[in-house]
């Protein structure tokens, strides 16, 4: 896999039935270890190790419905278990362009889950930014937060 912008962790990488698999620490499970997903794992362990999050306040792949559809969020993090979600992360592969259609993509997903910050990665170049709900604004951040500083 392509060398990401992000600090390298132990990744756990299997082979099984010919399909390469890698484990997802916050889903507990082996899944496909595509380009997408290796910038996810990357991302997840990055705000785990480095910015202090906990894993129990996070979720992979979070269903969502917008209008009628079901979508789903990459990665979500919460203020407390069970609670209103913080922050919305979505992924794109290395080779993706961060875009104002990816930007658009994660709105979408916002006008449900109305979190304060929004994280778009390619595991190369990484957006942050601040929302304000009641004005519909938002602020791009210089770094990813610590936790502790959400």
């Amino acid at each position: 896999m392509q060398p990401l912008n992000l600090p390298p962790f132990e990744a756990n990488i299997k082979k099984t039935n010919g399909m390469v698999q890698i484990q997802d620490v916050l889903r507990h499970k082996f899944v496909a270890l595509t380009p997408e997903e290796w910038v996810r794992q990357h991302f997840v362990h990055f705000l785990i190790a480095q910015k202090g999050y906990p894993s129990t306040l996070m979720a992979n792949e979070v269903a969502v419905t917008l209008n009628g559809m079901s979508r789903r969020c990459d990665t979500v993090v919460y203020r407390q278990a069970g609670l209103k979600p913080l922050m919305i992360v979505e992924y794109k592969r290395p080779n993706v362009e961060i875009t104002q259609k990816v930007f658009n993509q994660i709105s979408r997903y916002n006008i449900v889950l109305e979190v304060a910050y929004l994280v778009v990665s390619n595991g190369l170049k990484h957006y942050c930014c601040k929302v304000d709900i009641s004005s519909g604004t938002y602020t791009f951040l210089k770094d990813i937060p610590a936790y502790t500083d959400l």
